[in-house]
């Protein structure tokens, strides 16, 4: 360990002991006492379900497949007719010349497992399969198929079905999960990845951004074809943070009605571990324009007269403080109390405006226990200050745009930090952060000036600087008393719109990935029992 490696680590644990940050039980241990919010910890933004999540959570790859696609015979891709589904996605019949196709593990690189799959099924009907799939034996009900991982992804076909019996309830599961899938649905990799982060962050899991969640009768269950429509289902969830012994960080879709807040929370308390602190938070960047949460939570507020009509981002952050204080209440409801809750009032990093429009309207802060910000190392090419530097940038290595990282993003976010911890505490809040970590995008519209500019991003997150850069954010974060750190993201590939990962594949080992390797060293250095030598 050098000498900056091992002060950050120092005043990491200095912070978490003055703060009282106990470690985390590990596997199999009895479940601890949940800690306060104030609590230096790490915690992570899982990736959502999809098609092409290279995370692979779950040992059931259908789980996150792609909605069907309607194929017609001759024509071309995804051309056919509308298809008649039922309420779980389910195809309930198909037209003459006509097939259902999904797409499953769109992962280059041979980055998933390959060998034999089995896949199960109810009901009659002929299923075929496409890509890098070819069947080894096929029976009613089981089909073992051998996938060849490097060839890309694979598809389930459902070339014929009977209406009177539709094919349904289709499982794809990963070699050597026949017999143990349905008790244990989650990889072995993935859990040994996260093993020791203190917190998960649901946003992505429950589709949070744009969610058309309204009812409770809307939400993903155990029976829907896939999750990567309406998000993960609740009771999985809730097992992974019980076999984890890891906190949820649930976020609450901008237009879900009190039934569906209550019913939630009262799942919730059926089913979670009791020695599990629970963060609520109203959906995800209701200040953020870009979301349709946003737009949604300004027309509420200015309907119901909560700011001016020509300032509907005013009235969006009064409305995010009201619509809070209405679902912590049910939750406190429903619970008896708020003791095994970290009410969140999510605000915009660096930006006092925002925290007091949110925090300081109708006295939110007094209803809530922490202020949640994202101190994002920004470093967004090609918008504001940025706007002209592109071309510039053509030809830099990775060094000179980690020099000028550190002098501006880098900077920029211990600035910013220093002013949330300032605002948290004029509201009498705890700070935590719902979302952090390096923020590399480029915005240009020129496409060969955005590969070279996406390349050299990518070359720096590889770096070992960045690592470096890692534990000096992470120590700031410490010393300034910040509570539990939500990293974004958790596994995911990386692409001209960002290296949002802390690492790309399931299979990808730290010592690959500086900024991987200092998150874990730095959840080390706070106590949790994190596995820094993942081996998938």
């Amino acid at each position: 360990m050098n000498r900056t490696i091992g002060i950050a680590a120092a005043v990491a644990v200095a912070v978490a002991a003055a703060l009282g940050a106990p470690g985390l039980a590990g596997t199999g241990a009895a479940a601890q006492p949940a800690e306060a919010p104030a609590a230096t910890r790490l915690g992570i933004n899982l990736a959502g379900p999809a098609d092409w999540n290279s995370e692979l959570p779950f040992v059931d790859v259908f789980r996150q497949s792609r909605l069907w696609i309607s194929q017609r015979q001759g024509a071309a891709w995804g051309k056919g007719p509308d298809l008649d589904l039922d309420e779980f996605g389910w195809v309930k019949r198909l037209e003459p010349g006509c097939y259902a196709e999904s797409m499953l593990c769109t992962v280059s690189g041979g980055h998933y497992p390959a060998g034999v799959y089995t896949v199960l099924y109810e009901g009659e009907g002929r299923i075929e399969f496409g890509k890098s799939a070819k069947v080894v034996e096929a029976k009613p009900g089981r089909i073992r198929i051998d996938v060849d991982s490097s060839k890309g992804g694979f598809s389930v076909q459902i070339r014929e079905t009977n209406t009177a019996n539709p094919v349904r309830d289709i499982r794809v599961l990963m070699p050597g999960f026949e017999t143990t899938w349905e008790k244990a649905p989650f990889h072995p990799a993935f859990l040994a990845r996260w093993k020791g982060f203190a917190c998960f962050r649901f946003m992505d899991w429950m589709h949070t951004n744009g969610s058309e969640i309204r009812t409770w009768a809307d939400r993903p269950t155990l029976r829907h074809a896939t999750f990567s429509k309406r998000g993960v289902a609740l009771e999985w969830m809730i097992e992974l943070c019980n076999r984890q012994k890891a906190d949820p960080w649930f976020c609450m879709p901008h237009l879900a009605d009190d039934d569906y807040i209550r019913r939630f929370a009262q799942m919730v308390k059926e089913q979670l571990d009791p020695g599990r602190k629970i963060y609520i938070e109203y959906s995800n960047e209701v200040w953020n324009g870009q979301f349709p949460q946003s737009r949604y939570a300004g027309e509420q507020g200015v309907k119901l007269g909560l700011g001016p009509k020509d300032k509907p981002w005013e009235a969006g952050w009064h409305y995010t403080a009201v619509r809070s204080t209405e679902i912590f209440r049910i939750w406190e409801e429903v619970f008896g109390g708020h003791d095994r809750f970290v009410r969140v009032l999510p605000v915009q990093t660096g930006v006092g405006s925002v925290a007091d429009g949110v925090c300081g309207f109708r006295d939110a802060a007094k209803h809530a226990d922490a202020m949640a910000v994202a101190p994002y190392m920004s470093y967004s090419i090609g918008r504001g200050k940025t706007a002209d530097l592109g071309p510039t940038m053509r030809d830099w290595t990775a060094e000179q745009m980690l020099d000028h990282f550190e002098k501006t993003g880098f900077a920029g976010a211990m600035e910013r930090m220093a002013k949330d911890k300032a605002s948290a505490s004029k509201h009498g809040l705890a700070l935590v952060a719902y979302e952090g970590g390096q923020h590399m995008v480029a915005f240009v519209k020129d496409r060969d000036l955005t590969t070279a500019l996406t390349k050299t991003m990518q070359a720096c997150n590889r770096h070992p600087r960045m690592g470096d850069l890692y534990r000096r954010y992470f120590a700031e974060w410490a010393r300034l008393g910040g509570g539990t750190f939500a990293h974004f993201s958790s596994i995911g590939g990386w692409s001209n719109h960002g290296s949002w990962g802390l690492a790309e594949h399931y299979d990808s080992k730290p010592a690959d990935y500086p900024k991987l390797a200092a998150t874990l060293e730095w959840a080390k250095s706070l106590g949790q029992p994190v596995d820094q030598e993942v081996r998938p």
